[in-house]
């Protein structure tokens, strides 16, 4: 195609010589097969004003003729109805006055369907400006408005989307609103449905601010609401209001903004649109650019961290890790140059947490174009004996912009540091340490966290062949202090080995993960019950012997008996052997009787 990138109008059978002029703020972006709205302002840069203004896109659509040149193919964008070359009325378009009170330019949108059969591209749309009713008096100038048309998204409708079902425009056809302290402005809000369908239950909000440098009226009703049952597509409707000046406003134009709700049917969901409009001011002025400076009137890169990691993942207390920064240029259009960023950590007892491995704590980069991603590696080292937690990292950055030189600003991140958990135990005790099958033995002994992390959920496990399994709950044990185990095991078996009992110490950490356990040992003897045997011996040998006082043996017999099995075969021996002194003692008694 031909592109012609002209924004002025060319003048042609004027009927003077003031000629208007055509402003494009930005160019009007289409869709292929969608409706779209060319948007643009006519100003009137002359003394007086002009009335019955209307505009159209320009019927000669198939050729553009250059005087002095050979005709040149010409691509016209839209499809052709009966409502493409329909002239829209603008009404009349003001001078501007000499105080500048008067605003001369008057903004105008155009609507039309994008050809399917068009390609992605810039195209020309010619623009003629008419005078009289219905532009009966002919074309006043022709100009061209250069558009950009891409291929249509899969899915729903963007915002941005001139085809879609609903949408407004604020503003259109209508000057800028213009304000003077201390008096009342009333003025109208033109508001046109620029979508395909009727909305309905629309309510046009008013978003009010406090700071006078937001918002330039004085707040004096409760509410700044409009609403409309239906507003049809392509209808215009107005928002009234009456607003005063606020004392402390400044001169300048403000932007007004409004929430604006409505419903595409009857029943259907509320839906939300925000727009803006503007209006100027004129009260008291801003102090003279040549006093006291002020940084934040220029404009700067914004430089932030966009990640950061650290090999390995968890750092423990005194020991070294690798920490990656990412530090991305959040700026849409500003580059930054001259980059220097400076590590400052958090201190404990007036020492730093972290350090840096070289002991420069400052790196520097040369340039990040806007959206720019850089990347930077520093071997750093944490400081032992510190509570487990996570530590403060402030990076301190100073660089150039093209408005801005030495700039500064402060961004931080955390690192969480990990203790290893520490414990260990006092004196065992095992009481009594030898037992039979069936009895039971206490032990005692305590828990001392040595470590800086809290030892959660601390348990405590028995385990030998000879005793029964047995668990004890200790509890949660904070750093420096100590947790008690008092237990009883229980005998089972008799020991076959050395007499080993195995302690196993459980603990959680704070995220309530079991952590590898801690074992001990104590030596605990189990031996079985004995049992009285006396072999051949006849029971009617004990018959006979004589009830006499219990000698000292016999008192602790029942002692000495479940001493083990060799103790009772001794004590057996022991008796039969004073049984047998008895007797014969007997018998010497009986004969001496008999000599008497």
């Amino acid at each position: 195609m031909t592109a012609l990138p002209l924004t002025m109008l060319t003048a042609m059978a004027l009927p003077s010589d003031e000629t208007p002029n055509l402003v494009v703020k930005s160019i009007p972006r289409g869709k292929i097969g969608r409706s779209m709205n060319i948007t643009f302002s006519i100003r009137n840069d002359s003394g007086t004003p002009w009335e019955d203004v209307y505009v159209a896109i320009e019927d000669n659509y198939y050729s553009i003729i250059e005087p002095g040149t050979e005709q040149l193919d010409y691509v016209f964008p839209f499809e052709i109805t009966d409502s493409t070359f329909k002239p829209k009325y603008v009404g009349k378009v003001p001078a501007q006055s000499a105080d500048n009170s008067t605003n001369n330019v008057k903004s105008v949108s155009l609507s039309a369907r994008v050809r399917n059969d068009l390609s992605e591209g810039y195209y020309s749309v010619p623009i003629e400006v008419l005078l009289g009713k219905d532009g009966q008096n002919g074309r006043w100038s022709i100009g061209y408005v250069n558009i950009w048309v891409t291929k249509p998204t899969s899915g729903t409708d963007d915002d941005d989307d001139p085809d879609k079902q609903i949408g407004f425009v604020l503003g259109e056809g209508q000057s800028t609103p213009y304000g003077i302290y201390p008096n009342v402005l009333d003025f109208s809000v033109n508001m046109r449905n620029s979508g395909l369908s009727d909305a309905r239950d629309v309510t046009v909000s008013m978003v009010l601010s406090k700071d006078s440098a937001e918002f330039p009226f004085e707040i004096n009703d409760g509410n700044y609401d409009r609403t409309f049952e239906t507003v049809a597509a392509g209808a215009v409707v107005q928002l009234p209001y009456s607003m005063a000046v606020r004392s402390e406003t400044y001169s300048g134009y403000y932007p007004l903004k409004f929430n604006i709700t409505y419903r595409e049917t009857a029943t259907g969901d509320l839906k939300t649109e925000e727009d803006t409009f503007w209006v100027r001011i004129k009260n008291k002025e801003k102090e003279d650019a040549s006093g006291d400076f002020n940084a934040n009137d220029r404009t700067k890169a914004r430089i932030v961290v966009d990640s950061f990691e650290t090999v390995p993942k968890d750092i423990i207390a005194g020991e070294p890790f690798l920490l990656i920064l990412r530090m991305k240029n959040a700026s849409s259009n500003i580059a930054a140059s001259n980059i220097m960023f400076s590590l400052e950590s958090e201190k404990i007892s007036e020492s730093a947490v972290f350090t840096t491995e070289s002991g420069s704590s400052s790196v520097v980069v040369n340039s990040m174009a806007a959206g720019e991603v850089t990347e930077i590696k520093i071997n750093m080292l944490s400081k032992a004996g510190i509570d487990q937690r996570s530590y403060a990292l402030k990076i301190k950055e100073t660089y150039d912009s093209p408005e801005f030189k030495n700039a500064s600003e402060e961004v931080s991140i955390d690192i969480p540091i990990r203790q290893i958990a520490k414990l260990n135990t006092g004196t065992i005790e095992v009481m009594p340490d030898s037992i039979n099958v069936g009895s039971e033995s206490n032990i005692m002994f305590p828990i001392n966290n040595t470590g800086k992390v809290i030892l959660y959920n601390v348990m405590v496990k028995f385990e030998a062949d000879s005793i029964a399994p047995s668990e004890n709950y200790v509890g949660n044990i904070k750093p420096g202090d100590t947790g008690n185990v008092d237990a009883m095991v229980n005998g089972i078996a008799a020991t076959m080995d050395e007499g080993k009992v195995k302690i196993i110490i459980t603990y959680e950490d704070e995220n309530g993960e079991v952590q590898d356990p801690v074992e001990k040992e104590l030596s605990l003897y189990v031996t079985e019950m004995a049992e009285e045997d006396f072999g051949d011996m006849d029971a009617s040998m004990f018959e006979d012997i004589p009830m006499e006082p219990a000698s000292p043996l016999q008192k602790y017999l029942k002692i000495i008996l479940p001493l083990g099995a060799v103790a009772a075969v001794a004590v057996v021996v022991v008796v039969v052997m004073i049984i047998r002194k008895k007797k014969k003692a007997a018998k010497e008694e009986d004969i001496d009787d008999e000599i008497s």
